[in-house]
């Protein structure tokens, strides 16, 4: 396993030299001038030569793509435009709040959904079973925005129970991760059912059973674990897309989050916090696919790395 991870660590670099030139290309076809946005409203075009010269964004595009990844690898992210601050340091700033909501979403969507997953695959075309699914359709239906929209209103404006946005204690978590977690679970639930479905109709199960184990053993003890590898590569994916993706969410609840800066960095163009977001998303992807390799072979010994 420990030549399989370091050959695995050795990969991410050529993978994150691509992804960083699509993404400098990409971050440079966004319409509009950041050094007008910098310059102001009431900038001369003198004035705005000025700043393009001073940001570098006169010289020709493979010269300052050669500038950005050579500040990379001395680890220096730029300075934002709009704030004159580090990188580094506006992304630290917002990091954790992502984190943990993502966190906490996950920690719900997973659980409830292989109860529901479970519950439906023991109990297959039963009302259990047809209930649990109707849920689970219901769940990937509902747009997130409209979802976090309604509770904001019923919850936080109606009832009070909650605030309706930012971080002010433990309940500020509770509206926004329910709605990023809704879809997750509802997958979290289809893929449970469909694997543990499969895994129940093997042979070893029937041995099981035959031996006088209770039902609750088998399903729980024998079939969850060897259906989980199926759920556990879904669920790594849905961590990576909600931790670099929860950009509406945090929006409908003002979340200072990641997703947030990164709208706000695209509406005034700041390229260097663009930039080091889309990368640092791509790197949390990466590391999180190696994270659910290496958990094959917790859940079945039988993997081997190579």
């Amino acid at each position: 396993m420990f030549h399989f991870l370091i050959k695995r660590l050795l990969e991410i670099i050529p993978i994150l030299f691509l992804v960083s030139i699509f993404i400098f290309l990409f971050v440079h076809m966004i319409p509009g001038d950041p050094a007008r946005l910098v310059a102001g409203a009431d900038a001369t075009i003198e004035d705005v030569e000025t700043v393009k010269k001073e940001l570098g964004l006169d010289k020709p595009i493979l010269e300052q793509y050669v500038s950005y990844i050579t500040n990379l690898f001395q680890g220096d992210l730029g300075t934002s435009l709009k704030t004159k601050r580090p990188v580094i340091e506006e992304i630290s700033d917002r990091f954790m709040p992502t984190f943990w909501l993502t966190f906490w979403s996950m920690v719900w969507a997973v659980a409830v959904g292989l109860l529901i997953g479970v519950i439906s695959a023991t109990k297959r075309n039963k009302w259990q079973d047809y209930l649990g699914m109707f849920g689970a359709v219901s769940g990937l239906s509902l747009p997130s925005f409209w979802l976090g929209l309604m509770l904001i209103q019923l919850f936080a404006v109606t009832l009070g129970w909650f605030p309706t946005g930012g971080i002010e204690s433990w309940k500020s978590y509770i509206l926004p991760a329910f709605t990023l977690g809704t879809g997750v679970a509802a997958v979290v639930a289809r893929f449970t059912r469909s694997s543990l479905m499969d895994v129940l109709k093997e042979d070893y199960i029937r041995t099981g059973r035959s031996k006088g184990l209770s039902e609750h053993k088998v399903t729980w003890g024998h079939g969850l674990r060897n259906a989980m590898i199926p759920v556990v590569t879904m669920t790594g994916l849905q961590f990576g897309f909600l931790l670099g993706g929860s950009v509406v969410i945090e929006t409908v609840f003002s979340w200072p989050g990641l997703g947030k800066l990164l709208i706000d960095s695209v509406a005034y163009r700041d390229y260097p916090v663009i930039q080091a977001e889309m990368l640092i998303f791509a790197l949390e992807f990466i590391l999180i696919n190696l994270i659910v390799d290496l958990l094959y072979g917790v859940l079945n010994p039988q993997i081997r790395y190579e």
